[in-house]
């Protein structure tokens, strides 16, 4: 029995380990994950930001290894399209990445973002280590108690599990085609309703 406990307690030990070293690379950069509906929206609000070093288009919390785009926006390998952000935080601390991805998604609705409909495009916060999950936490917490909006906040806050890149074309969709995706940006309502729920604050 103390074998097992033990043995357990060093996987965990080594989980922790591997989770730490996935959100510090060797340059001192950190990386933050945010699913926020469409991730063509979600990487312009991040690029413009002083002290982030990149963002990458990609598929998190699903069940199957390597999805493609046709897969995922089919629904059925569980994933929700997000952004990874590369960050200096010696330039800008989670907290603030937190307040941009907030003003940027709609919280009150699950499973959909705007005209997308389906558990691909829910929202959520997927931390990296102990200090992200509780800065996140406490962000949530604090927007419930202040938010400028009746709906309640349904965005999740879960553990970042593999995150894979999407295809080369997704990224950096906004620079490569401005035309289509300003288009479907406006088609889409997100803008207007960004305006609705935040504009009071």
């Amino acid at each position: 029995m103390h074998k097992i406990v033990t043995v357990l307690l060093l996987a965990a030990c080594a989980c922790s380990s591997i989770l730490q070293a996935d959100t510090v690379t060797a340059e001192g950069l950190r990386t933050a994950t945010f699913a926020g509906g469409c991730f063509w929206c979600m990487e312009p609000p991040f690029d413009k930001l002083d002290g982030v070093s990149s963002t990458t288009s990609g598929y998190i919390g699903g069940h199957q290894t390597d999805p493609t785009y046709r897969q995922v926006s089919a629904g059925a390998t569980g994933h929700t399209e997000a952004v990874q952000v590369v960050y200096d935080p010696s330039k800008i601390n989670y907290a603030q990445l937190l307040e941009v991805f907030w003003r940027n998604i709609d919280p009150t609705t699950a499973d959909r973002q705007f005209c997308d409909v389906g558990s691909q495009y829910r929202t959520g916060i997927f931390y990296h280590d102990d200090v992200q999950r509780g800065a996140a936490q406490e962000s949530k917490r604090k927007l419930q108690a202040h938010k400028p909006f009746a709906e309640p906040v349904v965005t999740e806050v879960t553990a970042a599990g593999m995150f894979y890149p999407a295809e080369d074309y997704h990224q950096d969709y906004y620079l490569k085609n401005p035309v289509r995706y300003k288009f479907y940006r406006f088609s889409c309502g997100r803008d207007s309703r960004l305006e609705e729920l935040w504009d009071a604050t």
